[in-house]
């Protein structure tokens, strides 16, 4: 419920409690490191809104009433009270400055977000991030409820009800395994046959996927599912298996590619490009953690124990 007006100041309680501590307002505005005029006015001031004489006063000095006493005896547990909550309230900021909840989409979190992680370690040990995984429409929604403060995502159109900063581009290639017969094929694929086949897709709601139905839907077309896997990973064995093609980011299957695992296949005539960003919530400022891995992943220059401003962003 409401605290009745007037309420007393607590400095000029911690001054009460003093005097009756060290038996003057001479000795107590030392202790305070203020002039004596000043806690006398402090005091008086206490004694108006409490309507009570807190003090004595004679030419040999001034001392605690019965009252006052009493008061100060009060005053002592509520300002140990609040060094309490003080003490608590600075421990939750040590704390909530030292840990970092990021979300990044399944590609970022495997292909770029351990770098950048450990760029951000080096600048800023005493850090801790945790990371969840998922696909992009799951992380914008752990950073749209709060439930991380960072999220990275991919696909074309930004978040509408996020912040949001570019950080790096990226695009999806079709891949196939060595064995299959596109492997050897010379002639680009054309939008329609690659429609025509059925492949391996990641989930509904994995960025991966968004590109490739926004791309194909351009020609009026839509993809083939022959089989859904919910990981880049798991979509990349079965396709070295020979199960089938399958449309990922370029940045996931490189080194498959240059083990001779996997082969691109180009495909003339479709946009497959996207765009890797952060995003975090409109409601509330990026922390200095947060703002500089969005500096450590947008590849910005500079000694990154420095923080500097996230830059350009959404309005």
């Amino acid at each position: 419920m409401p605290l009745p007006e007037p309420v007393p100041d607590l400095a000029a309680l911690d001054m009460l409690v003093t005097v009756g501590e060290l038996g003057s307002i001479t000795a107590a505005a030392a202790a305070h490191q203020v002039s004596q005029p000043a806690a006398s006015m402090r005091l008086r001031s206490l004694e108006r809104v409490l309507g009570v004489q807190l003090l004595d006063r004679a030419r040999s000095g001034a001392r605690l009433t019965p009252a006052g006493a009493a008061t100060a005896e009060w005053a002592a547990a509520i300002l140990a009270g609040v060094r309490a909550l003080l003490v608590g309230t600075s421990a939750l900021r040590k704390d909530a400055a030292s840990m970092l909840r990021v979300a990044a989409s399944l590609t970022v979190a495997e292909y770029l977000l351990p770098e950048w992680l450990r760029q951000l370690a080096a600048a800023r040990p005493e850090v801790t991030a945790s990371l969840e995984m998922g696909n992009t429409a799951r992380v914008s929604d752990l950073v749209a409820r709060g439930e991380v403060e960072l999220g990275f995502i991919e696909g074309r159109r930004p978040p509408r009800h996020l912040r949001y900063r570019d950080v790096r581009p990226d695009e999806l290639v079709v891949v196939v395994g060595a064995q299959h017969q596109w492997a050897r094929r010379r002639q680009p694929l054309t939008p329609a046959h690659l429609a025509a086949t059925a492949l391996l897709l990641r989930e509904e709601g994995s960025g991966t996927r968004e590109i490739l139905v926004a791309g194909l839907a351009e020609h009026g077309l839509a993809p083939r599912a022959l089989m859904e896997l919910g990981s880049t990973t798991a979509i990349k064995s079965a396709v070295i298996s020979g199960a089938g093609p399958a449309v990922l980011s370029a940045l996931a299957v490189d080194s498959e590619v240059r083990a001779g695992l996997l082969v691109t296949v180009a495909c003339q005539g479709l946009r497959l490009e996207r765009t890797v960003r952060a995003v975090w919530s409109r409601s509330r400022s990026l922390s200095q953690p947060a703002a500089l891995l969005v500096q450590v992943a947008a590849g910005k220059p500079g000694p990154l124990s420095r923080l500097q401003s996230p830059g350009p962003e959404s309005p």
